[in-house]
C-alpha cells in the first residue's frame, strides 16, 4: 500500500510516518513508480511495526529506546536465541513498569477510599507504596 493508504490503516498522520522512516522505525520498500523519487510501498509488516511503535510509546518508551529495540530485534531476526533475548529484556522492562503502575493504582485506590470514608486520620502516604 502507498503512504496515504498506510496512513489511514495505521491511524497516523503522513508526517509522523515520514518521521518514523527517517528514524529507522519503519522501512518500507521502494516501488517502481515515481521516477527519481520512487514511491514507498508499505506492507502488513510495516503496519504491525507502526502499531508496535505506538504501543511502546504509550508504555513510556522514548523513540530512541524503540529504535534501539528494533535494531536489536532486526539484528537477531535470523537467530531465534537472539530474538528471544531481546524479547525477554522487553518483557522485563514492561514488568517493571507494570509494578510501578500497580503501586500507583494501589495508592490512588487507598486515597479514594480514605476520601470517601470522610478522611479519618492521616491519608495514605505514597512512600508506603513501592514504585
Amino acid at each position: 500500500m502507498l503512504i496515504s493508504d498506510f496512513s489511514k490503516a495505521a491511524g497516523l498522520p503522513v508526517d509522523t510516518i515520514r518521521f518514523y522512516i527517517t528514524k529507522g522505525l519503519l522501512r518500507p520498500k521502494r516501488g517502481l513508480k515515481g521516477g527519481s523519487n520512487p514511491y514507498q510501498v508499505f506492507s502488513d509488516g510495516d503496519l504491525t511495526a507502526a502499531r508496535m511503535v505506538r504501543l511502546q510509546q504509550s508504555l513510556g518508551y522514548s523513540l530512541a529506546e524503540i529504535a534501539a529495540l528494533n535494531k536489536q530485534y532486526r539484528a537477531g531476526a535470523r537467530s531465534p536465541e537472539r530474538t528471544a533475548t531481546v524479547l525477554r529484556r522487553q518483557i522485563d522492562k514492561l514488568e517493571e513498569k507494570e509494578a510501578g503502575l500497580d503501586a500507583a493504582l494501589a495508592f490512588l485506590r487507598g486515597k479514594l477510599a480514605w476520601v470517601e470514608a470522610g478522611q479519618p486520620g492521616d491519608g495514605p502516604a505514597f512512600n508506603y507504596y513501592l514504585c
